[in-house]
């Protein structure tokens, strides 16, 4: 290797990538394709820099296996920062093969390493946490022990484990120190202010606060009757109760839980779960139903009691009744909280990270653009769909990842 391609590698590996470009920008070879693919990812032409290093990887050949395998996770990295997650995964498990049989551990850590941030990224946490932990980080450079403090805090976070996602934050940045990467660093402070935005509102005896996200956690350690709007889950430090797929019921309990200790109006009931404007004999009818139901979901954890003017909620356990909403509440807050991590989304990408069908999610994102929230950039299967951070807002918490229910 010459010593251009050396110390535009150098230049790369300490995130400089205009250096790196100064030193191979003229240059066709296979090696300064790769280098010149990833340093314009580094600078955020990700369409450059996928099209240079699939360029690369043609030019090596198939006598040149190790730097093909290292171009192909290149070209995952960039799928992964232009949220296209339908990436091949078969082409970067073939890769990471590759690199393990030449043993090139630091690539292989880094393909095993995007694989766990797409699983995160797309609310698989249980997968992403077991992945994760088959990865030693005192066996990488500091660079990938960054980032394996920085997955970790990740997953912390979308938890609501406040105390875990300090701790790994802090060994993430001071890896971070040692790595001297700028973005990364810059990364790793973003996460960090996470901790101090509100996560949750808390709203109790008809009032509302916000909560950090120390405070999210103490309340779900607490003896409090807590409604959670994250799960559809209703609790208590004994028991848990999930309502995800009996709207009518969560609706009924959260409004109960909303007025406690008092009692809520048998009108008010019907308007909240059965959205009807006008109630008849027929709503209270299926109110008298509805709440039967309720208090046999709820008969671990409270009673609801009848009042003169409707229904009241009686914990059996906990001295308090609260709801944990989310930071912000609308029709399609789910869509919208993946699109305000500042990166632009193909709809399908959307529908793969929500679990949801690719026209529904399209219905979401016009509606959303109709009111001025989102805004599309591109045309048909290049298009592509972004919006400005939520500001003040934990936005990772408006993910539909549930919340600990034992």
């Amino acid at each position: 290797m010459d010593s251009l391609i050396t110390a535009a590698a150098r230049a790369l590996a300490a995130g400089d990538p205009l250096g790196a470009l100064k030193r191979v920008a003229l240059r066709d070879d296979a090696p300064a394709l790769a280098l010149r693919g990833i340093a314009m990812a580094q600078l955020g032409d990700l369409v450059r820099a996928k099209a240079l290093l699939r360029s690369a990887a043609r030019a090596f050949g198939p006598k040149a296996p190790v730097a093909r395998a290292r171009c192909v996770v290149a070209e995952a990295e960039i799928a992964l920062a232009s949220r296209d997650l339908g990436w091949p995964a078969k082409a970067l498990d073939a890769a990471r093969a590759t690199l393990e049989d030449h043993g090139d551990r630091v690539n292989v850590a880094h393909a095993r390493y995007l694989e766990v941030r797409r699983l995160l990224l797309i609310g698989n946490l249980d997968q992403a946490e077991r992945a994760l932990a088959k990865l030693d980080a005192a066996l990488v450079p500091p660079a990938s022990r960054a980032v394996h403090k920085l997955i970790a805090a990740g997953i912390a976070i979308r938890r609501l484990q406040a105390k875990t996602a300090r701790a790994a934050l802090a060994r993430a940045t001071l890896a971070a120190r040692y790595a001297s990467i700028p973005a990364l660093t810059a990364e790793i402070d973003s996460a960090s202010l996470v901790l101090d935005m509100p996560a949750a509102r808390l709203i109790a005896c008809n009032e509302e606060r916000t909560l950090l996200l120390d405070e999210v956690e103490a309340l779900l350690a607490s003896e409090a009757f807590v409604v959670d709007a994250f799960r559809h889950v209703v609790r208590d430090a004994q028991t848990s109760v999930s309502l995800a797929r009996r709207p009518v019921l969560f609706s009924l309990a959260r409004a109960l839980s909303e007025a406690w200790p008092g009692d809520v109006a048998r009108g008010a009931l019907i308007a909240g779960a059965f959205r009807a404007k006008h109630a008849d004999e027929s709503h209270r009818a299926r109110l008298r139903v509805e709440i039967g139901r309720l208090r046999t979901m709820l008969r671990p954890l409270a009673n609801v009691i009848a009042t003169k003017r409707g229904f009241a909620l009686v914990p059996r356990r906990a001295s308090e009744a609260v709801v944990l909403a989310r930071p912000v509440e609308e029709q399609h807050a789910a869509v919208l909280a993946f699109l305000t991590d500042g990166e632009s989304w193909s709809s399908s990408a959307l529908a793969l990270a929500l679990g949801a069908g690719q026209r529904t999610v399209q219905r979401a994102l016009d509606s959303l653009a109709a009111a001025g929230k989102v805004q599309s950039l591109g045309r048909g299967r290049a298009r592509r769909w972004m919006t400005p951070p939520v500001s003040g807002f934990t936005t990772t918490l408006l993910l539909p990842t549930p919340l600990p229910s034992d």
